[in-house]
Parts: structure tokens; C-alpha cells; sequence
């Protein structure tokens, strides 16, 4: 708890807004993407609101990459703390996964019921598809940061590849559209990235119409399960080396 605490003061304690900077840069993004798309089609993939079409898509996509981002720098960060023996990198990854699990939560929250009460969008939402998403987006970017944690320490260059690699992520995850719009030659390949699946997952618990057959939650977990248990072994293997390096 102290190290969740500590890791609140310095985030959004020292920054100008603090806690609502953490809502206000989702909330451009969705606001940008739905007045560029707005201008381009008639209305969106699902429903009638270009907003809550486009939340649905950010919010469990920029959920993992916090998780992976603020993980992936743990050990780096508390590094004068873990040189005593009551504190452990468990501790350090933990209190990160927790701030960062909390207040991804509640900004989600906020954005959401803001756009369905200010665009009169008649919605019944269910929350178990929601939360399953956002969890296995979680465990995903936890899975990443901790295998990252170390790889960035041993191999700097490895942090501006990855940085390359990712970026076509933000176009094929679904946040932007559904995979049923691709061709299918796109699908095929595009089943192989996890955030796929999460964001079509997250999207049955806003529109109860739509089906995906696509989304494979034995296979999101499989991969998210397999990432944090290579991340452990990572972890419990070289953290000495990454907090003294």
C-alpha cells in the first residue's frame, strides 16, 4: 500500500492537474478519432455514436499499454527502495499493476458514462465481457512490461525497436474499426494479435447485437498467461541485475 501510495504522490501529484490530465488525454483521442471518422462515414461500425464506438476501442487498447509501459519501468523507478530487504521487486510490479489497473478503471468509467449521458445513447451494459477484456488487457501488459523490464536494461537498443514494432498496433487492434469490415485475408492475419480479440470482446458488452465468432478467450489467456510467466522468470532471475545496473 505505502508503494501505491508513493507511486500516486509522484505520478499525479507533482503534475499540473494531476489526476485530470489521466482523463483528459483518452478523452482527446476518442473526441479527435470520432470527429475525423464523423467527417469520413455516415455512422459508425456499431451503433449510432461515433464516441462510444471509438471508447470501446481506446480504452482496453491503451489500458494494455499503460500496464506494459508503467511495468516495464518498475524496477528502474524504485530502485532506492528495493535495496532493502523488505521491499521486492513483486512489491514494485504489484504497485504498479494495481495504480495503474485503478485509475485505468475509473477513467474508463468516467469517459463512458460521460459520452452515454451527454449523447442520449440508450445502452445496457454488461459488465462481465467488459471485465473479463479489461482484465485479460491487464494481464497481457503486465505479461510484456516485466519481459521488457529486463530486456530494456541489458539491451537499450531493444526500447527503440520495440517502440517501432508497436506502433502499427494502435491500427490493428480494433480500435478504429471491426474485424468483420477487413477482408479476409487481413482477418487471418490479424487473429493473431490478442487486442484483437479483447476489443471485440469488450464491444459484446456495449452492443448486445453484435456476435463476433472470431474471439477466442482461451486463446487471449494463453498468451497473456504464457507472457507473465516468462516475465516472472525473467524477473526472479536477473532483478538483482536490472535494480544494480
Amino acid at each position: 500500500m505505502a508503494l501505491v501510495l508513493r507511486e500516486m504522490a509522484s505520478r499525479y501529484g507533482r503534475s499540473p492537474g494531476g489526476y485530470a490530465w489521466a482523463i483528459l488525454e483518452p478523452l482527446g483521442m476518442i473526441v479527435l478519432l470520432a470527429f475525423a471518422f464523423s467527417l469520413l462515414v455516415r455512422t459508425p461500425s456499431l451503433g449510432t455514436s461515433f464516441l462510444l464506438f471509438y471508447a470501446t476501442g481506446f480504452l482496453p487498447y491503451q489500458f494494455f499499454q499503460k500496464h506494459a509501459q508503467m511495468t516495464s519501468s518498475a524496477l528502474s523507478y524504485s530502485r532506492s527502495l528495493l535495496t532493502y530487504p523488505v521491499v521486492t521487486w513483486v512489491d514494485a510490479v504489484l504497485a504498479r499493476y494495481v495504480l495503474n489497473g485503478l485509475t485505468g478503471l475509473l477513467v474508463a468509467y468516467i469517459l463512458v458514462a460521460g459520452i452515454i449521458a451527454t449523447n442520449d445513447v440508450n445502452v445496457n451494459v454488461d459488465l462481465v465481457p467488459v471485465a473479463m477484456a479489461m482484465g485479460m488487457a491487464s494481464l497481457m501488459g503486465v505479461g510484456i512490461g516485466m519481459i521488457n523490464c529486463v530486456l530494456f536494461n541489458f539491451f537499450p537498443i531493444w526500447r527503440t525497436i520495440w517502440g517501432i514494432l508497436t506502433r502499427p498496433l494502435f491500427l490493428a487492434s480494433g480500435v478504429l474499426m471491426i474485424m468483420e469490415d477487413l477482408p479476409s485475408q487481413v482477418q487471418d492475419y490479424l487473429w493473431y494479435n490478442p487486442l484483437m480479440h479483447i476489443s471485440g470482446l469488450l464491444r459484446t458488452g456495449f452492443y448486445p447485437m453484435y456476435s463476433p465468432q472470431y474471439v477466442s478467450k482461451t486463446f487471449v489467456m494463453a498468451v497473456s498467461l504464457t507472457l507473465v510467466a516468462f516475465g516472472i522468470m525473467l524477473m526472479r532471475r536477473y532483478n538483482r541485475e536490472v535494480i544494480n545496473k
